[in-house]
């Protein structure tokens, strides 16, 4: 189970960590989670952009800690990895379509 988390939080984290500061994890990648992936784009008004696409792509329960704000993406056991697919491919296309 372990080997499966981290692979669908790889999923995610390759996409921060290619996007050249698009997406900017909260995390240093030596304290990253597999479990809830963590990140903002370059403005508040583009995480709110962000998580209103992806609820119409039935991407829901985005929205970040209210202390820290931005993404967090919760991947644990339950999300199956078709879940955590169509979000990476969701990342992909936005920030293709926002300049990124």
């Amino acid at each position: 189970m372990a080997r499966h988390n981290a692979a669908k939080a790889r999923l995610l984290y390759d996409v921060l960590d290619a996007s050249g500061g698009f997406y900017a994890g909260h995390a240093r990648p030596a304290c990253r989670s597999d479990m809830n992936v963590t990140f903002r784009l370059p403005s508040e008004e583009l995480d709110k952009a962000f998580a209103k696409g992806a609820a119409a792509r039935g991407l829901v329960d985005l929205k970040g800690h209210r202390s820290v704000g931005g993404i967090r993406a919760s991947v644990y056991n339950a999300m199956p990895i078709e879940g955590v697919t169509r979000l990476r491919d969701y990342m992909l296309e936005f920030r293709a379509s926002h300049g990124g």
